[in-house]
């Protein structure tokens, strides 16, 4: 990142989608990362209402939520309806503000002007994609939540990688019931009407030979997420006072079309991936997009944190099995799903990886930190095991847990990695496991590949998955450090 340019008339500042802009405008400082769509406000002025903060109010803004924080350290809080990539860019941000924000004071203080604009050059994100919609979906009733067609976004290949196709699933939770999946029917998780038009490409998506070597000038899509159920549900019904369709079988058959009739059908290689919900996508999907491409095709898969783990909660109940027993039933999700798994248990079970991972005949990489950022609050400690808050500070700030808090998470690790034996030890199989407090690593591009990536045998991520998909040697490497562990960003203690 380049140091700072400073404006006084801020009308000549050259707009560019890789600069991050600090404004001092009378009692606020505004920051506007526009490679991430992040708004941060810091507002000098306390609330009339609240007399009992001296602090400076920090505002910030993604798509279209907003949110306010009292918080000189710029902590970024938990919010059940921020997913996982929102809540990794903002913790990617953190580190910039806190710089910005001392280094724009200092200016604007020297000054002594209201009219200040820095800016930051950074290259982690060098082009934002447009959105496209696939129209005739709709007529095959493949629609997203709100009857809306389904969308992605394609940047295109180049030079060697003009044949090759990554095709990667967003994640974002999921609906269990008509009053959640009513919840993200008007939201980008449940309408391409809500999705931002313009996308930026980091991590995996990158179209930079320096943050992405192996993928970078591939035909590199972003499949946008609109269903609530990992693109499994089909009910043919549609309730009137509702207007909720649960379609997103269809939907993954929609785009794949689309994309085969782009060019993808003729693909030399192919890459499937996904993080969190998307990353069940892919488990889900895997030997699915195998069999839609040629035999000669070489067609791997790429899972990032979705090892989603059956484990009972701090109240002793499996509050993740019922979730996902009524996700399954809400979507009409159980004939969807892969028989190899549905002949044997029940089908909310085979949301779980370390039912259906090894079941995928198709190559497959796992990726996941054993205490994951989604899952410990999400899975180990969900609200309603915890109607007291005892463990709301902790879990999304693990520097506050209590001994025998930080006991029961150690404890939750082993059963992570206990669990990930179900996978096997199939030389098709790659696996990076590390120990940060992370969700979702692969489009994150401190994760993926940066100075202080985490590194496992001193191999980051970006490297460990692009010789396996090339078959250089197989990798397969779970850290054995646990929490707190030296190896990991140094955000990587909250949420």
């Amino acid at each position: 990142m380049d140091g700072p340019v400073v404006f006084q008339d801020t009308a000549k500042v050259p707009m560019n989608r890789n600069h991050i802009f600090v404004k001092k405008q009378t009692s606020d400082l505004n920051i506007v990362v526009p490679f991430l769509g992040l708004e941060i406000s810091i507002s000098m002025d306390r609330p009339s209402n609240d007399r009992a903060h001296t602090e400076p109010i920090i505002s910030f803004s993604h798509a279209s939520l907003s949110r306010h924080v009292y918080s000189p350290k710029l902590h970024f809080p938990h919010d059940s309806r921020l997913d996982e990539r929102e809540i990794s860019h903002l913790r990617m941000v953190r580190k910039l503000a806190c710089g910005l924000v001392l280094m724009a004071c200092g200016l604007i203080l020297l000054k002594k002007t209201d009219g200040v604009v820095l800016i930051f050059r950074t290259n982690y994100s060098d082009v934002n994609v447009g959105i496209t919609y696939v129209g005739t979906a709709v007529a095959k009733g493949a629609v997203c939540l709100d009857g809306s067609p389904p969308a992605y976004h394609l940047d295109k290949g180049f030079g060697a990688g003009r044949n090759k196709w990554l095709v990667h699933h967003e994640g974002g939770g999921w609906c269990s019931n008509m009053s959640t999946c009513l919840s993200r029917k008007d939201t980008r998780l449940g309408s391409s009407k809500k999705m931002e038009k313009l996308f930026p490409f980091i991590g995996i998506l990158s179209s930079q030979r320096k943050f992405n070597p192996d993928f970078y000038n591939w035909n590199r899509v972003l499949v946008r997420y609109c269903d609530g159920a990992s693109f499994t549900g089909d009910v043919e019904e549609v309730d009137p006072d509702t207007n909720l369709h649960f379609r997103g079988s269809r939907v993954f058959v929609a785009v794949m079309e689309e994309l085969l009739a782009k060019g993808m059908k003729m693909a030399q290689d192919a890459l499937l991936t996904g993080c969190s919900a998307g990353g069940l996508t892919v488990t889900l999907h895997c030997d699915q997009f195998r069999a839609l491409l040629p035999r000669a095709t070489k067609v791997k898969c790429v899972t990032d944190a979705a090892y989603f783990v059956n484990v009972k909660d701090i109240s002793g109940a499996r509050h993740i099995e019922t979730y996902y027993n009524d996700v399954v039933k809400t979507h009409g999700s159980a004939y969807n799903l892969p028989p190899s798994c549905t002949s044997k248990r029940k089908p909310g079970l085979c949301f779980f990886q370390q039912n259906m991972a090894k079941l995928v005949e198709t190559p497959l990489f796992v990726v996941n930190s054993a205490y994951d950022s989604w899952q410990i609050p999400n899975i180990l400690a969900p609200d309603t095991a915890d109607p007291d808050g005892r463990w709301h500070d902790c879990k999304f700030n693990l520097t506050k847990c209590s001994t025998d808090q930080l006991k029961t998470i150690q404890d939750f690790r082993l059963m992570f990695l206990d669990a990930l034996k179900e996978l096997g030890s199939s030389p098709s199989r790659g696996i990076f496991i590390d120990s940060c407090y992370e969700h979702d690593q692969i489009t994150v591009q401190e994760t993926w590949l940066s100075d202080d990536s985490p590194a496992l045998d001193g191999t980051k991520l970006a490297k460990a998955v692009g010789d396996w998909y090339n078959d250089k040697y197989p990798f397969q490497k779970i850290d054995d450090c646990s929490y707190p562990c030296k190896n990991c960003p140094s955000f990587e203690h909250t949420l």
